[in-house]
């Protein structure tokens, strides 16, 4: 079972862990609860919603090597408070799971998701995508409060191209593409929970191209990693580069399609996203 990691050494667990934290109950359930340091404009941040559901897999005993595929399908808004998370193993076999998570409040299955772990092994390996070339993280500066949501203050963000249209004051921008340093504040080694939640940590790619404001929600993401624990840990606290860009905006949704990188050009984790908008 995973343990929580430890911030500046002490026995206080870093808010993500505290975000994502499941008790497990007598019905073979788990609980957890809405945190306040990742609220966003309604309920909480959706990157940490999905970070849970995908720890609630990572602590299960059966569990099987590391996540290969998640897709998160928010079904409604998630309310404040508490709620509780349903696992099911629905298949497995020597080298590959696949699982079921339903987080439910009260009568409500707010979201469902599925999983595939897999044990990997050393195979040949060619990334055809290459890394933008930007600036280093280290001569950009952070951006401040964004948005007058908390759970963007739970993160050291820094926009080497791209930035929020409605909030820098701009007019609408020709592309929705940006590029973007990013790492827990504070800093936390990166491991499979916190790479999910920044795979949801672009804000919405509508937001990056036009100035004007509207109603917004993901209804599905989907996550590929392609790293492995080991991997992961040896990017330790240090910043990811984030690209992320929209495809399409049309008939009230519109798509997103992301990769994270290490420093050292290794791409991580590749997502897409289907957005609903109102206007």
């Amino acid at each position: 079972m995973s343990q929580p990691h430890l911030e500046h050494a002490t026995s206080v667990p870093h808010i993500f862990d505290r975000a994502i934290a499941l008790e497990p109950q007598a019905n073979g359930t788990w609980h957890g609860h809405t945190s306040t340091d990742y609220a966003n404009m309604i309920g909480p941040f959706g990157g940490v919603t999905a970070a849970t559901a995908l720890q609630a897999l990572l602590i299960q005993p059966e569990r099987l090597g590391d996540p290969v595929a998640l897709t998160v399908n928010f079904a409604g808004p998630v309310r404040d408070g508490g709620f509780e998370v349903r696992v099911r193993l629905m298949r497995s076999s020597r080298s590959t799971q696949h699982w079921s998570v339903d987080m439910v409040q009260g009568d409500d299955c707010v979201i469902n998701a599925i999983a595939v772990f897999a044990l990997r092994r050393p195979t040949w390996s060619a990334t055809e995508v290459a890394m933008p070339e930007v600036v280093a993280a280290d001569t950009l500066a952070p951006v401040g409060n964004i948005m007058g949501v908390r759970w963007p203050q739970c993160y050291d963000m820094r926009f080497a191209r791209g930035g929020l249209r409605g909030v820098d004051g701009a007019g609408d921008n020709p592309d929705s593409l940006t590029h973007l340093w990013i790492n827990d504040k504070p800093p936390r080694p990166l491991d499979f929970a916190s790479l999910t939640a920044i795979c949801d940590a672009f804000f919405p790619r509508l937001f990056s191209r036009r100035a004007q404001m509207v109603p917004i929600g993901t209804v599905s993401l989907n996550i590929h990693f392609h790293a492995d624990a080991a991997t992961l840990a040896q990017q330790g606290s240090a910043p990811v580069l984030g690209v992320a860009q929209g495809q399409i905006f049309n008939l009230g949704f519109s798509d997103q399609v992301a990769q994270v990188w290490s420093a050292q050009g290794q791409l991580l984790a590749t997502s897409q996203q289907a957005v609903w908008f109102k206007e």
